[in-house]
This record gives C-alpha cells, sequence and structure tokens, in this order.
C-alpha cells in the first residue's frame, strides 16, 4: 500500500489560480511601493513606472527609487509565496512565471522587448530575491518538527 505522505496532486484550475493571485500581489504590491516611492519624490504616477523598462534606471533619482521599489516588492511577493503557495519546490517556478508574465506585459506596453541593461538586472535580482527568499520561508516551515504526542494519554 503507497503512502500518500505529500503527495502532490495535479490540479491545473489551483494551479491557474495561484499564477493569477500572484500576478495580484506583484502588481497591487509593486503599485503601493512606486506610490510610497512617488510621495519621497512628489512625481507623478504612470504605467511607465511599471512597464517602461526607461524609467528603471541609475542615472536619475527616481529611477534608483523605482528599482528600491521592485526590490521591496520581491520581498512582499516572496511573502506572498510562503503564504500562498507554500512548497519551497514551486517557489522557482511561480517566481519565474510571474516575472515571465510582466516582461510579456513590457513586451506590449513598450512594443519591443525591454533593451535597456538596468531593467535586465533589476528583474533578475528580483528573480533571485523572490526565489530564494520565498523557498527559504517554505522551507522552515515544511521542516518544522511535527508534534506526534499531543494528545492526552490512555493506560490501556
Amino acid at each position: 500500500m503507497a503512502s500518500h505522505f505529500r503527495s502532490y496532486i495535479w490540479d491545473p484550475v489551483l494551479i491557474v489560480c495561484q499564477i493569477v493571485l500572484m500576478q495580484c500581489i506583484y502588481y497591487s504590491f509593486l503599485g503601493l511601493w512606486l506610490a510610497g516611492v512617488d510621495s519621497l519624490v512628489q512625481s507623478g504616477r504612470s504605467l511607465d513606472q511599471i512597464f517602461s523598462y526607461e524609467v528603471l534606471g541609475f542615472a536619475t533619482m527616481q529611477g534608483r527609487l523605482s528599482m528600491m521599489a521592485f526590490i521591496l516588492n520581491s520581498l512582499t511577493c516572496a511573502l506572498g509565496l510562503w503564504f500562498f503557495i507554500r512548497r519551497g519546490k514551486q517557489c522557482l517556478d511561480f517566481t519565474v512565471t510571474v516575472h515571465f508574465f510582466h516582461m510579456i506585459g513590457c513586451w506590449i506596453y513598450n512594443a519591443h522587448l525591454p533593451a535597456a541593461l538596468s531593467w535586465w538586472l533589476v528583474n533578475v535580482a528580483c528573480m533571485a530575491l523572490m526565489a530564494v527568499i520565498g523557498e527559504y520561508l517554505c522551507m522552515r516551515t515544511e521542516l518544522r518538527a511535527i508534534p506526534v504526542n499531543t494528545g492526552p494519554k490512555s493506560n490501556l
């Protein structure tokens, strides 16, 4: 008789729902972080901050603060992986999926693939942070000791 401990049943509806949830977390928290950055420098809010690769740059203060918002967003998305995905083995998959869809969105918004090296560096760094921290948090939860003797003892 096979054990069903940690068995994984392929559920495409659950996977699609988790992908949609992670995309919502990614863009909602990125919007919040960018709103916080915009309040620091009193600049206008725009979709360019999310989708335009030209905004992310080392030359301007706005570009550096936008990079900081993307990096902080990867930390909050790692918490999203921990709360909603809960499997260390799937953190890299969901991280790459979120960033792949973001790249597709940037491609559609700009009508061509992002060409700035700073955009690629920021997104690769954010992918690494999100995957590693999310996996670390999930693995800590998965490796917690399972209490065996929690019920009352009876004398037989």
